[in-house]
């Protein structure tokens, strides 16, 4: 299992209409091959930014079926115009010890 956290900082303005975007693409991410779970935080301290955390079996599941799939584009039409700057994604692996 993987976990991706990616970190989306709203345009302007556009925190409300980001939040609404980011909802309906969760529930496209949740269709994809290899996607486990998937959740939505909002910052309490810069209430601009939001992360999702994806656990995926695979990080090919995220980076070549997801990313390279019909389900990419339909994710990223629901927050066309409402980031401000690069969506920031990173995977992690739970370590023992």
């Amino acid at each position: 299992m993987v976990l991706e956290i990616a970190e989306y900082t709203a345009a302007p303005g556009k925190a409300e209409e980001l939040q609404a975007g980011l909802a309906r693409a969760r529930e496209i991410i949740r269709g994809a091959q290899g996607c486990r779970a998937i959740a939505l935080r909002r910052c309490v301290e810069e209430p601009e930014r939001f992360i999702f955390t994806i656990e995926w079996e695979t990080i090919e599941d995220h980076t070549v079926t997801f990313r390279g799939g019909p389900l990419f584009p339909q994710y990223r039409a629901q927050i066309a115009g409402l980031v401000e700057g690069a969506i920031v994604a990173r995977h992690y692996q739970t370590v023992e010890g």
